[in-house]
């Protein structure tokens, strides 16, 4: 009986995974549109997705970025200066992209643009640092893809919506985890509402990776700049060395940082191109041995270990 079991089990583990290695016929006919193309990510998807064949729309925030880019791809990429926080802007932007695809359609949306926004201690911050962020990270995804969802529906197609592990885990005070913990509610609803229609909607939740978002350096500059600012009872609290203490910590982690951004796009490539593409991908080692299998966790586990990364404060009673 128990080799019976084990033979299914492996049968089933085969044809699992022959499913999701199956593709689409041809992709030399289809359109995808990709925000946040600056840098990162983005930039990486756009190069690799215009290699493969695809007809690339690649949303850039400067001008100078989406010079650089056209210069790096072939004539197939078209290069588009989006601003996702200018709803006017998004208008304009879908109206072009619908002259651009015809009747084809959308096939890919892939929402990659992003931003970090603060990372401090709640009790540092305004509602101000949690707005940009959120304006960024949740309502331009929202705006982007409202605009783009009758093209994406004429297709049949994909979207592809870049979250983070801080979409499972709030591992730092900003605008950043609620951001992504919004996203990954909005994902969810809109796969929900896609699945009559055709449309495969799929999440992305990347560990750490190197990148311009994750710059230790602009984070703990902007972290001393709202320490000029705080009461001198919060500075007592957390003490004067307290931010070069974080950073040093920060050091320390710098073995679990992903360098390979192909990880990200890869997972982007399979959301796109499989017959059977998967609703959530993890991208990175972090993501997938620590980030996730935590986010599974009772919360008092998950407290323990992600306030062992914590830098003792030096004198929480002076309230």
């Amino acid at each position: 009986m128990f080799f019976w079991v084990l033979a299914l089990l492996i049968l089933c583990g085969f044809l699992w995974n022959y499913k999701r290695q199956l593709k689409i016929a041809d992709i030399t006919d289809k359109y995808i549109f990709i925000t946040g193309c600056d840098t990162g990510f983005g930039n990486l998807a756009a190069r690799t997705f215009d290699k493969k064949g695809f007809h690339v729309i690649a949303a850039c925030l400067t001008e100078s970025e989406s010079i650089a880019l056209k210069a790096e791809t072939s004539e197939r990429l078209h290069t588009v200066l989006l601003d996702v926080t200018d709803p006017e802007n998004v208008k304009r932007t879908a109206q072009w992209v619908k002259n651009q695809v015809g009747e084809k359609g959308l096939w890919g949306l892939i929402n990659n643009a992003g931003i970090l926004g603060v990372l401090a201690p709640t009790d540092w911050l305004t509602v101000e640092d949690y707005r940009e962020p959120i304006e960024v990270n949740l309502f331009g995804l929202i705006s982007v893809t409202l605009n783009l969802l009758p093209l994406v529906k004429k297709a049949r197609g994909r979207i592809i919506n870049v979250s983070s592990i801080g979409g499972r885990l709030a591992f730092s005070g900003g605008g950043y985890t609620p951001s992504k913990y919004a996203v990954e509610g909005f994902n969810d609803s809109l796969r929900r509402d896609m699945k009559a229609f055709g449309v495969h909607v799929s999440c992305i939740e990347p560990g750490l990776f190197k990148t311009g978002l994750s710059d230790p350096i602009k984070a703990t500059e902007k972290k001393l700049a709202i320490w000029k600012h705080l009461s001198p009872d919060i500075k007592q609290q957390y003490g004067e060395g307290y931010i070069e203490k974080c950073l040093d910590k920060l050091k320390g982690t710098n073995s679990f940082v992903n360098v390979d951004l192909s990880l990200v796009v890869e997972c982007m490539d399979h959301a796109l191109t499989s017959l059977f593409p998967k609703t959530h991908y993890a991208a990175g080692r972090d993501a997938k041995t620590f980030w996730i299998p935590l986010s599974h966790m009772p919360a008092v586990l998950q407290d323990f270990l992600l306030l062992k990364q914590k830098i003792e404060l030096a004198n929480p009673k002076a309230v």
